[in-house]
């Protein structure tokens, strides 16, 4: 028998396919087919570098094996194996209790991860996950592209609709659809899908409608961006998904949501506030926004946010480049709150959701520590108490 090891692995349940952990690997360890993201465990050298940059945590898993499972068994998981047991004893000349501790320890590693697992709501409701895949997409006819912030400002942010037809797309608020652009890349290979979050609920933008929508910023460079924001009414696009199964609505209506986001950020908040707007608009005071741009035209959905009634949805925006007004974030706006946000960390029925560019987690992490400490509170064991409930989600980029 060989002494046990730590294995890192990908949970494909959780992997929304965004390609991101691939491309940074320097050793090329990580790879793909048509349906999972995997890790080799023959050139996988344990430096860390995919971690960070992995926005589920999907990345983020560990197992101790006695032989380590190949790519064919992980590209055709569905879900993560649990944790084997290990055989006691070792390979011949080897003392069995050190091998013990040696495995006490593997098992230590593998389970204390890079900051927690993120999990879904305990009341949010199953999601379907990666039913279209590179090989096998659903096709999808545009029906609407709407410029959503102003002429002329620097940000060319889009609202596109989807339809699909006849042909199933059950989405969740929370989830994520893959776009493939069209052609090949470099190396004659078809273009990976780019991931953008669905900012429409899950009985459609229109209700009971066979339709999504997407939230897409134009990037300068962007190759599927650009494609996305120059689609008009008619085309056809080759779509995979639905991916994540963690950054859910939660189906309990007691429960209070703080939405804290920047840009494109805002999509799932979208889904989130109209699922919650249909299913009982009399349900005041649960939920509340915090969102952040550089000015109020670059703001996507700035004018219809105005049009949901405060009672239902509580609004603060943070300008960072407003003509005539000092630099607002975040986490600056979060900290003129902090009465409403101390009460709601010590609110075993409230959920946080952070959604937008990575750099503002260092902030809203500050932030969030700030307030607790004036309120006797520990934001890491709350936090941490959160995550394993259901309740703290992070998905930035």
């Amino acid at each position: 028998m060989t002494p046990p090891l730590k294995q890192h692995l990908i949970d494909p349940e959780i992997c929304i396919r965004c390609y991101t952990c691939e491309m940074t690997c320097a050793v090329e360890a990580i790879t793909h087919d048509d349906v999972n993201v995997v890790v080799d465990a023959q050139k996988c050298n344990f430096c860390m570098d995919c971690i960070p940059v992995c926005p589920t945590g999907s990345i983020d898993e560990w197992r101790v094996v006695e032989t380590p499972y190949s790519l064919d068994d992980q590209f055709g998981w569905e879900d993560l194996p649990a944790q084997a047991d290990i055989a006691e004893g070792g390979a011949a000349g080897t003392d069995p209790e050190a091998l013990d501790e040696d495995v006490a320890a593997l098992l230590a590693q593998a389970h204390a991860g890079a900051g927690g697992k993120a999990k879904a709501p305990a009341t949010a409701s199953k999601p379907s996950v990666n039913l279209y895949t590179l090989a096998k997409p659903a096709t999808a006819k545009v029906t609407g592209n709407y410029r959503l912030t102003a002429e002329g400002s620097d940000n060319d942010v889009r609202h596109i609709i989807l339809d699909f037809a006849g042909l199933p797309m059950p989405v969740l608020e929370g989830q994520s659809i893959g776009i493939i652009p069209p052609g090949t890349d470099a190396a004659g290979k078809v273009h990976l899908p780019r991931l953008y979050s669905v900012s429409s609920p899950r009985d459609g933008e229109r209700p009971g409608y066979n339709n999504l929508s997407l939230t897409v910023k134009r990037e300068p460079d962007g190759l599927c961006s650009n494609y996305v924001c120059d689609l008009k009414r008619g085309d056809e696009v080759q779509v995979t998904g639905p991916f994540g199964a963690t950054f859910l609505l939660p189906n309990d209506p007691d429960a209070e949501l703080l939405m804290i986001c920047t840009g494109t950020g805002s999509a799932p908040f979208r889904g989130f506030t109209m699922h919650r707007v249909r299913e009982n608009p009399g349900n005041t005071g649960k939920l509340s926004l915090v969102f952040g741009a550089r000015r109020a035209e670059e703001l996507p959905y700035f004018g219809p946010l105005g049009k949901v009634p405060d009672a239902f949805l509580h609004k603060v925006f943070a300008f960072s480049r407003a003509d005539g007004a000092p630099k607002a974030y975040v986490q600056d706006k979060l900290r003129e709150e902090r009465d409403r946000v101390a009460a709601l960390l010590a609110n075993a029925k409230a959920h946080i959701y952070i959604c937008g560019l990575k750099e503002m987690e260092g902030g809203v992490e500050e932030a969030f520590a700030d307030i607790a400490r004036g309120a006797g509170l520990d934001w890491k064991a709350v936090r941490d108490t959160m995550r394993e409930d259901g309740r703290y989600h992070v998905e930035t980029y």
